[in-house]
């Protein structure tokens, strides 16, 4: 019995280490090419979602003709490869179909394009800054700069917002004043307060109006446009601005009151 291990091993030795040297050369090789491939996509127009989408794929495609060179080497014939890759597919199919779902929905993205690498975005209760978009998910970037990997499946089936599809947002914001506050004072000073903010557009005009009789105060809506890179900066400042103006020309802000009256 040893003899019969020891020539097997003898026969298959030769075999066995040309499959395994291809096996190391090409991981190697695929990596190499892939950084390559890489460094090339690089110079190009295209989108860095296309990029990063198309370089994933051609890893994918690189891996499975290695391990098929591996296992034709080993002598195993290509029918029986290519029984057993088939009968692997059907039955990994069915096991793995939400995985193919985000397959298909990856190449969804990448051809409708609702959304690219730099974006803000909206998915349910997720929202964050599109980071990369992979084969099977896309990950996001919250603004406390969590990772959130997202099923491209769920993203193509159902709908998002997103924030940086246009160059220009509108900032949608209420001030409230006491009923005994001069309201058209305090729209002037803050119309005076948007005018000379450098990030407030001129064009759509900004709009300033009484928008609610509420039970404790007059709202004011403050409507005003903004190039969508600047929109949190502008949000942060007109509140800061507003307040401090409010103060220094008598405006009050008023919060919830109770009038209680005792009766003898």
């Amino acid at each position: 019995m040893l003899d019969i291990l020891k020539n097997f091993l003898y026969d298959i030795l030769p075999t066995l280490s040309l499959a395994l040297i291809v096996l190391v050369l090409g991981l190697i090789v695929s990596k190499i090419l892939v950084k390559l491939l890489g460094r090339a996509l690089s110079k190009t127009k295209l989108d860095l979602t296309i990029r990063s989408f198309f370089k994933s794929l051609v890893k994918v495609f690189l891996y499975i003709i290695i391990i098929v060179t591996f296992l034709s080497i080993l002598n195993v014939p290509m029918s029986s490869i290519i029984a057993v890759i088939g009968a692997a597919g059907l039955s990994i199919g069915l096991a793995l179909q939400s995985t193919i779902s985000n397959l298909a929905g990856g190449f969804i993205v990448l051809f409708v394009q609702p959304f690219k690498v730099g974006d803000y975005i909206q998915f349910g209760d997720n929202a964050g800054t599109v980071s990369s978009i992979s084969i099977f998910n896309t990950k996001l970037l919250t603004i406390d700069n969590k990772a959130i990997f997202v099923p491209n499946g769920q993203i193509s089936n159902s709908s998002l917002i997103n924030y940086s599809a246009e160059p220009k947002r509108r900032l949608d914001l209420v001030y409230s004043i006491s009923y005994e506050s001069d309201f058209k004072k305090a729209k002037i000073i803050l119309s005076d307060i948007v005018d000379s903010h450098p990030f407030s557009l001129k064009d759509p005009a900004p709009v300033i109006r009484v928008i609610e009789h509420a039970a404790n105060s007059i709202n004011i809506t403050v409507r005003v446009w903004v190039k969508a890179e600047h929109y949190f900066d502008l949000l942060f400042d007109l509140n800061e601005e507003v307040k401090i103006q409010f103060d220094k020309q008598g405006i009050v802000i008023p919060y919830n009151q109770l009038d209680v009256f005792i009766k003898k």
